[in-house]
């Protein structure tokens, strides 16, 4: 196996049809290499000429180390990591090409150096991280809610949420409110009273809005966002979400902060018309799974848990130690 270097454009040429996240996306990563405190380096794994696996990484030099991380942190990016496509059925082929592709990048990026340090964030569909556990890396497991809705409807949905989630989207429906899809201006008012709840309780807001303004404009060209904005009767902006598409999920992005009116919450209401569209009007056929986020913070639990989803385990990936937390600790100093 063979792993180089690659370009964006010959990126786009290999990536698979599934099996990816938003952000492996060609457009989220040009934004990426935009904004990023680093370089980004985008890698490809080869047998023959059959692409087997991708890999994107952000390097980072500073004085003492060189920072090597997928996703960068800083950038409201959940997970990243490898893409593997192996060519074969069987469990022992697709363990090698998976065990081969990691010690090739690896060795591209020279992470045994004792200056390097990375960290990474894998995917959902990444299921075995054992070969960056036999390089000596450390291995921890987060989790996310991802709502199946492939060949369902609406009311089936529907009947599996909680009682309580239920009765909330009831309310929020008799309210004189609408739910419409938005543009970049409506992203815009979802960032800043995204911004505006950070400062309420004491919290720096890490995302710049040359940032979320590049991303969103550039995945809505592309059919990877949607912005689901709550308005009252005068059509006054009331709240939203923005939501990101790979070919296979829509992923809860921005947005959500709490917002009542009239008495009721409005949350409810937009996740479920969210949840509607991918069922009868996604951006792309292929989509057919919400991913709802917030499973590793017990607070959010309480409420994601309502609708039904599965818990769903994913994986985190970093060299070991004291100094790796350090170097952590100051790389996300640097770029908020």
């Amino acid at each position: 196996m063979r792993v180089e270097p690659i370009e964006i454009d010959e990126w786009e040429s290999v990536l698979p049809d599934a099996g990816f996240e938003v952000f492996h996306a060609p457009a989220a990563l040009e934004v990426l290499g935009e904004h990023v405190d680093g370089d980004l380096r985008l890698f490809a794994g080869y047998k023959g000429d059959q692409p087997v696996g991708l890999m994107p990484v952000v390097v980072a030099e500073r004085l003492f180390s060189t920072l090597v991380f997928s996703p960068p942190p800083g950038l409201s990016v959940p997970r990243l990591g490898p893409v593997l496509m192996p060519q074969s059925p069987k469990r022992r082929k697709q363990e090698k090409v998976n065990r081969r592709f990691t010690e090739a990048v690896l060795e591209e990026i020279e992470s045994d150096s004792p200056l390097e340090l990375f960290r990474m964030i894998c995917n959902t569909t990444y299921a075995d991280p054992r070969p960056f556990r036999w390089q000596d890396f450390d291995l921890g497991t987060q989790f996310t809610y991802q709502l199946d809705l492939d060949d369902r409807d609406p009311d089936s949905v529907r009947k599996d949420f909680s009682k309580s989630l239920r009765r909330d989207v009831r309310d929020a429906e008799d309210l004189d409110v609408t739910v419409e899809r938005g543009d970049r201006n409506d992203a815009r008012a979802i960032y800043e009273q995204t911004r505006a709840r950070y400062e309420e309780q004491g919290r720096n807001y890490p995302l710049s809005w040359a940032y979320v303004s590049d991303l969103v404009t550039s995945l809505l060209e592309t059919d990877r966002a949607r912005i689901y904005v709550a308005r009252d009767s005068s059509g006054q902006f009331l709240t939203g979400i923005t939501v990101l598409y790979s070919n296979d999920a829509a992923y809860f992005w921005q947005g959500g902060t709490r917002t009542v009116h009239d008495g009721v919450g409005l949350n409810s209401l937009l996740h479920w018309r969210i949840i509607e569209d991918i069922i009868d009007d996604p951006p792309r056929e292929s989509v057919s799974t919400y991913d709802l986020m917030g499973a590793n913070t017990e607070r959010l639990c309480q409420y994601k848990s309502k609708f039904g989803a599965e818990l769903v385990p994913y994986y985190v990936v970093e060299s070991g130690g004291r100094t790796m937390s350090l170097a952590k600790k100051t790389y996300q100093a640097l770029v908020r």
